[in-house]
């Protein structure tokens, strides 16, 4: 396969040649050759030898065209099911909790701490409020010395 070139194929025309040695080709005969390439049974040495470009920066050359056909597809084609990428937050009411009842304290049961002055401690957890009532009564019979 050749280019589109009367007398058959040719090199690609350069367009520069840099200091180092690297050339620069014409664009239009670079794209040319890379679409030559991408048609189905093509040898891409043989294109290569033919156009006197070397295989391996022919195939880069491949490879990138196809890179930036499929970036540029990508960007053209997004599908309208795809979600945003960023998603507005709102903000939302506040949560009011009602405070803890007196039945559900009282359900719980009541809890004592005392401290008596001869170094006893007196605890009375899960208590109902009777029960309560009656230690506070007979906590507060206890003679307590005049200091």
């Amino acid at each position: 396969m050749t280019l589109d070139v009367p007398g058959g194929s040719r090199p690609l025309a350069v367009v520069r040649v840099l200091r180092n040695g690297r050339r620069c080709y014409d664009p239009a005969d670079k794209a040319h050759l890379i679409e030559a390439c991408l048609a189905p049974g093509v040898s891409v040495a043989r294109l290569a030898l033919d156009h006197g470009v070397n295989a391996n920066l022919l195939r880069n050359w491949i490879v990138l065209h196809r890179r930036r056909r499929e970036a540029a597809s990508a960007l053209t084609a997004l599908p309208s099911s795809t979600p945003p990428a960023f998603v507005p937050v709102v903000e939302a009411a506040p949560i009011v909790r009602r405070p803890v009842t007196s039945a559900l304290a009282a359900s719980a049961g009541m809890r004592l701490k005392a401290s008596l002055p001869n170094g006893v401690r007196l605890e009375l957890e899960g208590a109902d409020a009777r029960a309560l009532s009656a230690m506070i009564q007979a906590l507060g019979r206890c003679d307590v010395p005049a200091g």
